[in-house]
């Protein structure tokens, strides 16, 4: 039950068999659903403003920029752990070439990079991010999903089918921290 070192923050996928990783606590379950609320909160900011994605000023509301950072810190884990895909970091380069593709673009057009266009490529791939990462959450606080929340639905496909799956610890955050801790009480 010791996370490996190499382990830790890695987007690499490195899924254990089913049964390996404890299922989290109602404490693990409890930061699980704090964290879907959150990040379905901001979807549904977002949301909120999609009908006005510029401000009065011309500029991309502040809303839509607050998530380009933690949505390139996390969109490789999304993608890879959430589609059992062993890409590394490449889904965040390519958000991350897009986004500077547009802007480059939006600049040399226009002279500014906060076009339209920017701001609907950001908010629809936030949206993506967010509503995935949070929906994940969410179902891995209802089932009690072990390991990363990204797994959540292989663990409900899982549950429903009777067909076993694989897990991964959680990589970033305090989710595995508080697993351990957790089955570490629970042990004793």
């Amino acid at each position: 039950m010791r996370l490996r070192t190499e382990q830790m923050a890695t987007t690499d996928l490195k899924l254990d068999e089913p049964g390996t990783l404890p299922r989290p606590g109602p404490v693990g379950r409890l930061a699980r659903l704090v964290f879907g609320a959150l990040c379905l909160y901001y979807v549904y900011g977002l949301i909120m403003i999609a009908g006005s994605i510029m401000s009065p000023s011309g500029s991309i509301r502040s809303m839509i920029w607050n998530g380009i950072l933690p949505g390139l810190v996390l969109i490789s884990y999304v993608v890879n752990i959430g589609f059992s895909r062993a890409w590394k970091k490449w889904p965040a380069i390519v958000s991350a070439i897009a986004i500077a593709a547009v802007a480059l673009a939006g600049y040399l057009n226009s002279g500014t990079v906060e076009t339209v266009t920017m701001a609907r490529l950001i908010l629809g791939w936030e949206l993506y991010v967010f509503a995935h990462l949070g929906s994940a959450f969410l179902i891995a606080a209802m089932i009690g999903t072990p390991g990363c929340e990204m797994r959540a639905f292989h663990d409900l496909y899982s549950r429903i089918s009777g067909v076993p799956t694989k897990e991964h610890y959680c990589p970033v955050g305090p989710l595995h921290p508080i697993d351990q801790w957790e089955a570490g009480h629970r042990r004793s």
